[in-house]
C-alpha cells in the first residue's frame, strides 16, 4: 500500500512553505520511530472534503461534522489543535459571518433574504455551526434568498469580493490566515457575528492504518506540539498546542444538527 499524507483544511497556495515544513518535522520524527519510507511530500490537490477518507491515508486533517456523518467508520483522530487565531479558544473554534465591507448588514437579521455562500453542505462551520446560530432567529423559515456552493471558505470570500454573495460563515482560522497572508482582500469585508463554539479540526489517519502506527503518529504529534526545536513549525501554523479530545467531544456537532432540526430549521436554507 502506498500511502499518502495531505493537509487540506488550511491551505492557501501562500502557506504551502509552512504546511511543508510542519510535515517534513513530523516525518522526520516518523523516521525516527522506525516507520518505513513515509511519504516524501504532502498531496496538494487534495479538495477539503474528498469523497471518502481513502484506506491508503497516513496523515490528514478533516473537518469534524463529515467525521460523525459522510466519513463516520473511515477515520482515526489523532489529535485537535490548539490554534493561536481569534475566535479559538484552548482546542475549540468557531465561524464568523462574514459580509463586504460595504455592506449595510450591521447583525445576522440584516442579511435575511440575502444570497449565503456555502463552502460545503457538510462543513462544521460553513454549514452546521451557522444553521444552529440561524435557527434561533429564523423562526422555522427559509432564511436566505438563495445558497450558492462555493467549494472552499477561501473560495467564498473571493466570490464575495467579486459581488456573487452577501454573506459567508468563515471557519476563524481560515479567517486568520486569510487575514495574515491576504490583508488588502481582508479590509474589504468585515464581520457582523460568529457561531456558536466547537472542537477544532483535528488531524487524522485512515481507519485502515495499523494500531501501532497510529500510536506513532500520536507520540509524534505530541513531540512537534511541544517540543522548543519545533517552535518555529508550529507558528507558521498558528498551532500552540495539540490537545486529545474525547469522542463525545465531537459527537457533540450532531446535538447542533438535532437542536437547529427542532427549532424548525434543519436546512441551512
Amino acid at each position: 500500500m502506498t500511502r499518502f499524507a495531505s493537509l487540506p483544511m488550511y491551505n492557501l497556495p501562500e502557506m504551502r512553505v509552512a504546511n511543508t515544513r510542519f510535515w517534513e518535522a513530523l516525518r522526520g520524527l516518523l523516521i525516527e520511530y522506525g516507520l518505513s519510507d513515509p511519504p516524501q511530500t504532502l498531496v496538494f490537490d487534495r479538495g477539503p472534503v474528498p469523497e471518502r477518507i481513502e484506506p491508503e491515508l497516513l496523515f490528514s486533517q478533516t473537518c469534524g461534522f463529515p467525521l460523525e456523518t459522510v466519513f463516520r467508520g473511515q477515520a482515526i483522530r489523532l489529535g485537535t489543535p490548539v490554534y493561536d487565531a481569534p475566535g479559538c479558544d484552548g482546542p475549540t473554534h468557531c465561524a464568523f459571518f462574514v459580509v463586504p465591507e460595504g455592506s449595510p448588514a450591521q447583525t445576522l437579521a440584516d442579511v435575511k433574504g440575502g444570497v449565503f455562500l456555502l463552502n460545503s453542505p457538510v462543513s462544521n462551520s460553513g454549514m452546521n455551526l451557522p444553521r444552529r446560530a440561524l435557527a434561533e432567529i429564523a423562526g422555522g423559515q427559509a432564511f436566505f434568498g438563495g445558497v450558492v456552493e462555493t467549494g472552499g471558505h477561501p473560495a467564498s470570500l473571493a466570490r464575495m469580493l467579486a459581488g456573487e454573495g452577501d454573506v459567508a460563515s468563515i471557519d476563524c482560522v481560515t479567517y486568520a490566515f486569510w487575514r495574515r497572508y491576504r490583508p488588502e482582500a481582508a479590509m474589504r469585508v468585515r464581520i457582523i457575528g460568529q457561531t456558536p463554539r466547537s472542537p477544532a479540526i483535528p488531524f487524522v489517519t485512515s481507519v485502515a492504518t495499523p494500531p501501532a502506527i497510529v500510536e506513532i503518529l500520536r507520540d509524534a504529534l505530541r513531540r512537534v506540539a511541544t517540543e522548543p526545536r519545533y517552535a518555529a513549525v508550529r507558528a507558521g501554523l498558528m498551532i500552540s498546542g495539540i490537545e486529545d479530545l474525547p469522542d463525545e467531544a465531537y459527537r457533540a456537532l450532531l446535538d447542533y444538527e438535532r437542536e437547529a432540526a427542532a427549532l424548525g430549521y434543519p436546512q441551512l436554507l
